[in-house]
């Protein structure tokens, strides 16, 4: 009896993290890959990124973990590779907003609710020659949520944060 109880614990335990745990290993896996541009924002530099839009701002300042990474995909089988492995990461967990497919390529943007609030935001785009993903945890409201992701603005983050995170390098060099 007491080694069902602690085996139950051990799968509940694992199934409340596993979509982080996923984002984690599938970005620990290919960070070091070549070509590839992965930006993990530490909690202290959230504030700055929140002057792209007021929309934006209020969407950061609930943020616990942002990552985004962008990766070469120039064949079919490794598109399809990636494809795979983000429909693997989402899985049952999360919800697609929204998600449009042409032949290989993709644009999906997925959310994983508790009660009522969005916590994990998941925005994979793959157009044959390179792929991305932005990931946000955190609190979010899920009519703000929905609204953005309807005007497109999540679009509008990656340029914006590879374009912060230069800048911030090159004016330390400079320093």
């Amino acid at each position: 009896m007491i080694k069902k109880i602690i085996f139950l614990v051990c799968v509940l335990t694992l199934s409340t993290c596993g979509s982080y745990n996923s984002i984690d290993r599938f970005y620990n896996a290919h960070k070091n890959d070549s070509q590839v541009t992965a930006i993990r924002v530490p909690q202290f530099m959230l504030s700055l990124l929140g002057n792209i839009s007021p929309e934006m701002k209020s969407l950061i300042g609930n943020t616990r973990d942002l990552r985004y990474m962008q990766f070469p995909s120039a064949t079919p089988e490794r598109t399809q590779y990636l494809n795979t492995q983000m429909n693997t990461i989402t899985g049952n967990s999360f919800i697609e907003v929204f998600r449009k497919n042409d032949e290989l390529k993709r644009n999906v943007i997925s959310i994983r609710e508790k009660r009522n609030a969005v916590k994990e935001i998941l925005i994979y785009n793959n157009n044959n020659i390179r792929g991305s993903f932005l990931y946000f945890n955190g609190d979010f409201d899920p009519v703000k949520v929905r609204e953005m992701a309807k005007s497109s603005e999540f679009n509008e983050l990656p340029n914006s944060l590879v374009k912060e995170f230069n800048m911030q390098s090159s004016e330390e060099i400079n320093e």
